[in-house]
């Protein structure tokens, strides 16, 4: 074990026999902040030395989908039901070697799946080809944890082993705004009350050697959604729970895993029970909206909208369109939910609604 993984170690250590209370809260919080930034060290070491074989995929489509789970659990099968893509299907652990994609094309959109070697605990630590996997995932738009019905609790080893790795599941970026400054000291700011108290805030930071900042807080955030802003290296990503191979469970078995997860589909690749089912959860958790675009002086192509994802804005789909768009780009017109009145002159970080048309005005 090297000296960076004995300190964090010890450091959780004194953690767990540190009892929280309002006169530990600070501590506590500096030592979460200390883990986080001996990780961030390792990490960093990590990916200067290179090793082992990485895994480039070019994102395509209108979305990403990453399957995740256990060595074994289905997913190759999953993907070629889903997708027809021709990865290797085997009852043994680690068939899938290198990153296998496919493309499922459903209600007009075109989605990317990527069907990843399996996931095992310490993942996050580089077992098991965990580092190449993780960044794979740290990428996608949203993952899908596909797990074995008989083996429904491999999703907490998922969820901490992406936690660990700095991938947040179905949260959201905390809506905090950290901004260094020369001099002046530690200045906090916030619009609601925090159960968080200064010394904790200011205890966090030092030990990212940041002395001089002011700080705006507009929700109530935890020492770890803290640490998360300062790092500014997490990836925030949807998921979907998917119970595989319900065609050899017990209806009794299939009831317990519906109490754990109520919100997962249940599914079996092998027998393609609710693949359809599987395809609109998917369609609906990547949150698709339709645009449809009007050229300068014509009417709007009502017919094929553009497909992409709600909070997408007009720069995005500058650079979707064409390379030159967003370098060209002069102003867009909206006519839709998102404009203040039809034919509103917009900017490049106007966010788009569904159903909006839009013309890009570009120099000639």
């Amino acid at each position: 074990m090297s000296s960076i993984q004995e300190q964090i170690q010890e450091i959780e250590d004194e953690i767990r026999k540190t009892q929280y209370n309002k006169a530990t809260s600070h501590h506590i919080g500096r030592l979460k902040a200390k883990i986080a930034r001996l990780r961030d060290e390792v990490e960093k070491k990590a990916s200067a030395k290179g090793g082992g074989e990485g895994y480039s995929v070019r994102k395509s489509g209108d979305g990403t989908v990453t399957l995740v789970g256990f060595p074994s659990v289905g997913k190759s099968t999953l993907l070629n039901k889903v997708t027809g893509a021709n990865s290797e299907v085997g009852a043994y652990e680690f068939t899938t070697l290198t990153v296998v994609p496919g493309v499922l094309e459903h209600k007009g959109a075109t989605i990317q799946f990527l069907d990843v070697p399996g996931l095992v605990k310490g993942a996050s630590s580089g077992r098991g080809r965990g580092k190449e996997v993780i960044s794979v995932i740290r990428n996608s738009d949203m993952i899908v944890f596909l797990l074995d019905v008989f083996q429904p609790k491999h999703y907490e080893v998922l969820r901490d082993e992406l936690y660990q790795a700095g991938i947040r599941i179905d949260e959201e970026p905390p809506d905090v705004i950290i901004r260094k400054k020369e001099r002046g000291g530690i200045e906090i700011n916030s619009t609601i009350e925090l159960d968080l108290d200064e010394e904790t805030i200011k205890a966090v930071l030092d030990e990212y050697k940041i002395h001089n900042a002011s700080v705006l807080i507009r929700e109530n955030i935890t020492v770890d959604q803290l640490i998360d802003v300062v790092l500014d290296n997490r990836s925030y990503v949807r998921s979907l729970i998917a119970i595989n191979k319900v065609d050899l469970a017990y209806p009794q078995l299939i009831e317990e895993c519906r109490e754990l997860y109520p919100n997962s589909i249940f599914i079996s690749a092998h027998e393609g029970i609710n693949i359809g089912i599987f395809k609109d959860s998917i369609y609906d958790k990547l949150g698709f909206i339709r645009v449809y675009l009007k050229p300068q002086g014509q009417s709007a192509d009502m017919e094929e909208p553009l497909i992409v994802m709600n909070g997408t804005n007009i720069g995005q789909i500058c650079d979707r369109l064409h390379r030159d768009f967003r370098r060209k780009f002069r102003y867009a017109q909206v006519w839709g939910t998102s404009a203040k009145h039809p034919g509103q002159r917009v900017g490049l970080d106007h966010k788009m609604h569904d159903e909006d048309i839009l013309t890009i005005i570009t120099q000639k």
